[in-house]
């Protein structure tokens, strides 16, 4: 039997994707908002496509804000950015 693939919403484009091609964007039970490109840190967890223009409708759609039950500082977005553009090519 082949194996299960795990497929997660981008919250974005709304577009159902495997996991491993979304980046998570998690906030811990203090509170905190990170990007987790392993997928292993505790707390709610949100995924977006490793694209800026899907970071960027979600912004605009305040997605995340109602993922996690809670308003995002300007701060937060600007800090996802740019740990989006220090990933890796090969780790998106």
């Amino acid at each position: 039997m082949p194996k299960k693939i795990p497929m997660r919403q981008c919250v974005g484009c709304r577009e159902m994707k495997p996991k491993k091609e979304l980046i998570r964007v998690v906030r811990s039970p203090e509170g905190q908002v990170s990007l987790d490109f392993r997928g292993k840190l505790p707390g709610r967890g949100a995924y977006v496509c490793p694209n800026p223009a899907c970071l960027a409708k979600a912004k605009k759609s305040k997605a995340l804000e109602r993922a996690f039950s809670a308003p995002l500082p300007e701060e937060v977005y600007q800090a996802l950015e740019e740990q989006m553009k220090e990933v890796p090519q090969d780790a998106q």
